[in-house]
């Protein structure tokens, strides 16, 4: 991920999701991931513009309305609601939700349908092949699994079709994307992406349709209404859609006037084609600049099998938030699993790994530390400074380099590295505090020892709950009032007050003489469910 610090700004995308079913566990990974990386940019000081939102339109949800006896407006309207809702509960913060079904949206697939058009890169011809409906794309025959099975929908045959179809000239492009992959190597990520990509366009790119016939659900080519628009052709423009301001007219000019380029498309790797290839092909064909990055995130498997309704085994979002809560969701999913890399959730593993570092490695120093305060300080806290310890206090040794680590590794989504540096903190804390004890140096009448090591701890602790912020904002919220600070991390207003990165990332800011709160838990060890094999 890169960030241009002379341009204060920064846009990133989720994907928008595909409104045939209620989101599922994946789509909440992608969103997790995104909200992590907004928050961490608003906290450098960045104007953020965070945007996700629904893919409504296709074949597929024209089916499945069907099925329901709905008709696909309404489907999609009740499936908007409960991915709105769980991305509350998950304290998603998004700025915009971009919808396909928008009139605005349309305005804007209209004029980029008719500069691509203008540039004669659309033409009228015969498609035949397979096609899934589920993906809705059409798949080569190589690709294909057993019995015309689709690779991806593995319990879905494939459909025969032979229709008139509007082509997209991708094959003109091809010189123009290896020489876009050549000369901006972080284009994809992570490198196991872009090789993926780099292998497909090696051998030759072939021209996409982008219409459909007999499908009623989805804008009418501009100049011949028979046909409509191809879901991929009208999703990915929605996110040139979501850039306009409320009460902006929707036309091209507007909507790319302020944000664009969009600085990270964030997708699983599922999709990773449509943003890496025809996406960046479209945008050149009417003359547009290029997003920054697209990177390609792996897949969630649970107990080690892939999931799905066929096998019985899928792992429903809303039940594991109302059960454990959005921190211990958002720090696992964060943590546990290698951005890029395919990642497992295991129950048993999820609430060990959250008890250990959430519970007892941070909540209980914590406590412990403040009981002290009050104990042997009248829970007024510490009468030094972080610059009166001296240069090679354990402490202070790993305190003054984390915020550099963790900055690094929050800009190369490396979110695995920054939560162990943070750890390691917090884990030196709790060894400190043992090996330092303060109890008895507080019985041989050593006061000013006693407040150097509780200020040392609380320091940490403070610092480590500024950087986790982004991944559990409120447990860091919870203990930065227990630290006599008012901010609240879910308060886009009052991150203003600490984004002043250079400072708060800093170890050492604890101010001295604080009137410290009674101490009370910061976080419930979680408990596995009774039924639990």
């Amino acid at each position: 991920m890169t960030s241009d610090t002379n341009h204060q700004k920064f846009a990133l995308t989720t994907p928008l999701y595909y409104v045939n079913d209620v989101p599922h566990t994946g789509s909440a990974y992608t969103t997790m991931i995104a909200d992590v990386i907004a928050r961490w940019k608003r906290l450098e000081g960045y104007s953020v513009l965070f945007i996700t939102g629904t893919d409504e339109h296709g074949q597929k949800i024209e089916r499945t309305a069907s099925s329901k006896g709905l008709d696909p407006q309404t489907h999609c309207d009740q499936i908007v609601t409960s991915f709105e809702s769980l991305w509350h509960k998950l304290d998603i913060q998004y700025d915009r939700f971009s919808r396909t079904t928008a009139a605005r949206h349309h305005a804007i697939v209209n004029e980029f349908f008719q500069k691509v058009w203008d540039k004669g890169d659309i033409y009228l011809a015969q498609q035949q092949g397979w096609y899934c409906v589920a993906c809705e794309e059409f798949k080569e025959e190589r690709e294909l699994i057993e019995n015309h099975h689709c690779p991806i929908h593995t319990n879905l045959k494939v459909e025969w079709r032979d229709e008139e179809n509007y082509f997209f000239r991708l094959s003109q492009y091809q010189e123009k994307l290896e020489h876009l992959y050549a000369n901006a190597p972080n284009f994809i990520g992570p490198e196991s992406r872009r090789n993926e990509v780099l292998n497909f366009v090696k051998q030759g790119l072939q021209d996409f349709s982008i219409s459909r016939i007999n499908v009623e659900w989805g804008f009418p080519i501009p100049n011949d209404p028979k046909h409509t628009i191809y879901v991929w052709f009208d999703a990915l423009l929605a996110y040139i859609t979501a850039l306009l301001e409320p009460n902006q007219e929707p036309t091209l000019e507007n909507a790319l006037s302020n944000w664009w380029p969009i600085n990270l498309h964030l997708i699983g790797k599922d999709i990773l084609r449509f943003h890496a290839v025809y996406w960046p092909a479209m945008l050149m064909s009417a003359g547009y600049s290029l997003p920054k990055q697209v990177f390609g995130h792996g897949f969630l498997t649970k107990n080690g099998q892939k999931m799905g309704k066929s096998l019985g085994n899928t792992l429903d979002p809303f039940d594991l938030v109302q059960r454990y809560g959005s921190d211990a969701v958002r720090y696992y999913f964060l943590k546990e699993i290698e951005l890029g890399k395919d990642g497992d959730f295991n129950e048993t593993r999820f609430v060990n790994i959250v008890n250990a570092d959430l519970a007892n490695d941070l909540g209980n120093l914590l406590n412990r530390t403040l009981g002290m305060v009050k104990k042997y300080c009248q829970s007024k806290g510490p009468q030094i400074k972080g610059s009166n310890l001296a240069p090679d206090h354990p402490l202070k040794i790993i305190g003054l380099e984390l915020g550099d680590k963790v900055t690094q590794g929050y800009s190369a989504l490396r979110f695995s590295q920054v939560c162990e540096e943070i750890l390691n903190l917090i884990r030196a804390s709790n060894k400190f505090i043992d090996e330092s004890a303060p109890w008895s140096l507080f019985k041989q009448g050593q006061q000013a020892e006693v407040e150097q090591v509780l200020y040392a701890v609380l320091e940490s602790v403070r610092l480590a709950a500024y950087l986790l912020s982004p991944i559990i904002p409120n447990l860091s919220t919870k203990i930065y009032r227990q630290l006599s600070f008012s901010v609240d991390f879910n308060h886009l207003n009052q991150i203003q007050e600490v984004a002043n990165f250079a400072i708060h990332s800093q170890w050492g800011q604890l101010s001295t003489n604080l009137e410290l709160s009674q101490p009370e838990p910061i976080f419930t060890k979680l408990e596995l469910p009774l039924d639990d094999s």
